[in-house]
C-alpha cells in the first residue's frame, strides 16, 4: 500500500512585519519621526526669529521697523494661498505671529494700550496684531487708550472703530478730533458672542454685557431668554467676571472670557448677524508704506454753506477714488458747522489719492490726514 504524503508546512515568512501587522512598531516609528520633526521645527523657528531680529536691526530706524502691517499682511496672504493643510490658516497664522512677536520683542518690548480688561474683544484684536509677548496695558475708556499713546506711555493703542451691526464707534472717531494721532493699521475680527454662566440656562435671571454686545444679540435674547433682565456693564470681560461670582447671572462674552473665568457656555454664537465683524484701529504716529490694498482716512472741515459737501464729494468721482465711509460731527461751540471723517481706498503716496487730497485741501477750512494703512481681512 502506497504511503500517504502529509501536506507540507508553509515555510516561515522572511518578509518584515508591516505597520498594519505591528501596531506597536507603527506607534514607535511615528513617535521617533515626531521627535525628529520637533527638533527640526525648533531649529527652524529660532532661525526664522534670528533672521527677523537681524532684519529689524539693519533698518535705519529699528524701533519703527517693529510695527510693519504691510509685511504682516503679505505673510497672511502667503499663508492663505500656500498653506497645504490639514491645519487651517488661522492656526498656521498664530504660529507665525508668535515667532515674529517674539523676535520683535527681542529688539524692543512694545507696550500696547487697549480697551480692557483682559479677554475683551479689543484685547483679542490686540493679540491678533501684536502677539502674546508684547506688554499690554488695559484701560477703562477709549479716551484713555488715546491718552496713553499720546503721552508716550504706550507705543500703540487698539480701539474699536466700526461694527457691521451697530456701525461707527463714536468715542473712537471723536478722539481723532482731539489728539494728533494716526491710524497705523486695522484688525477685523469676526465677533462671536456666547452666553455663559455657572448655573443652568433655566436658572438665569440676569444677563450682563457691554451695550454693543447686548445690541448685537438683541433678537436672540428676546426669543430665548425673555425671563432674564439684561444689564449693561463696561466690557464683556467685566460681565464674565460678574457671572463667575453671582448666582443666577450670565454674561455675553467671548469664548476666551469663559475659559478665563471658568464659566460654562450654555449657548454658542448667539449674535443675530452671523457675519458680525468689528474693525479695530491701531493708533500711533507711524506712517506705513503702500501695499496693494490700502485705505486712507482724513478729518475734513469745509465751509458751512449750501452745496459745500456735494462739491467736495465730486473730488472722489473725478479722481476715480472709492469713498467707503463718511461720518459727520458738529463742531464745538462757538463754531458752527460740521467736521467730517472720511475713509477711502488707496494710499496717500499714490498719484490718484494725492490728487484727491490736493482737491480736498483747496476746499478745506481744516484737513488732517489720519493715515494710510493696509486693509485687513476678517479673522476668527
Amino acid at each position: 500500500m502506497a504511503k500517504k504524503e502529509l501536506p507540507k508546512k508553509p515555510a516561515p515568512s522572511t518578509k518584515p512585519a508591516t505597520p498594519k501587522d505591528n501596531p506597536k512598531a507603527t506607534a514607535a516609528a511615528s513617535e521617533a519621526e515626531i521627535r525628529r520633526l520637533d527638533g527640526e521645527i525648533l531649529k527652524l523657528i529660532n532661525r526664522r526669529a534670528g533672521l527677523t531680529v537681524k532684519s529689524i536691526q539693519a533698518q535705519p530706524h529699528p524701533a519703527k521697523a517693529l510695527f510693519s502691517p504691510y509685511e504682516d499682511q503679505e505673510l497672511a496672504d502667503l499663508i492663505e494661498k500656500q498653506n497645504p493643510g490639514p491645519l487651517p490658516p488661522v492656526a498656521v497664522r498664530a504660529v507665525f505671529r508668535e515667532i515674529i512677536s517674539g523676535a520683535r520683542s527681542a529688539v524692543k518690548l512694545m507696550r500696547i494700550a487697549y480697551l480692557g480688561p483682559e479677554y475683551s474683544f479689543t484685547h483679542l484684536a490686540a493679540l491678533e496684531r501684536f502677539g502674546s509677548t508684547a506688554t499690554y496695558i488695559p484701560v477703562n475708556t477709549i479716551a484713555a487708550v488715546f491718552e496713553e499713546v499720546n503721552r508716550g506711555h504706550a507705543d500703540y493703542g487698539v480701539a474699536p472703530i466700526e461694527n457691521s451691526t451697530d456701525g461707527r464707534v463714536v468715542d473712537t472717531l471723536d478722539m481723532f478730533t482731539r489728539l494728533p494721532l494716526k491710524i497705523c493699521g486695522e484688525v477685523q475680527l469676526n465677533i462671536h458672542h456666547h452666553l455663559m454662566a455657572k448655573c443652568q440656562r433655566s436658572e438665569i435671571t440676569e444677563i450682563y454685557s457691554k451695550p454693543q454686545a447686548l445690541s448685537q444679540c438683541r433678537d436672540w435674547l428676546a426669543r430665548n431668554m425673555p425671563q432674564a433682565r439684561t444689564i449693561e456693564v463696561t466690557s464683556t470681560s467685566t460681565a464674565a467676571d460678574i457671572a463667575s461670582r453671582s448666582p443666577g447671572t450670565a454674561a455675553v462674552a467671548s469664548r476666551q472670557a469663559a475659559q478665563k473665568y471658568n464659566l460654562n457656555i450654555v449657548a454658542e454664537r448667539i449674535e443675530d448677524n452671523k457675519a458680525n465683524v468689528t474693525r479695530f484701529a491701531i493708533i500711533g504716529d507711524e506712517t506705513t508704506k503702500a501695499s496693494h490694498r490700502d485705505k486712507t482716512a482724513v478729518l475734513l472741515q469745509i465751509a458751512h454753506q449750501p452745496g459745500s459737501l456735494a462739491d467736495t464729494l465730486v473730488c472722489f468721482k473725478k479722481g476715480n477714488v472709492n469713498l467707503t465711509w463718511i461720518e459727520s460731527f458738529p463742531l464745538k461751540a462757538p463754531d458752527v458747522g460740521y467736521l467730517f471723517f472720511m475713509e477711502f481706498e488707496g494710499h496717500a503716496s499714490q498719484q490718484p489719492v494725492q490728487k484727491v487730497l490736493q482737491d480736498l485741501q483747496k476746499r478745506a477750512v481744516r484737513m488732517e490726514i489720519l493715515g494710510s494703512y493696509p486693509q485687513a481681512k476678517p479673522v476668527d
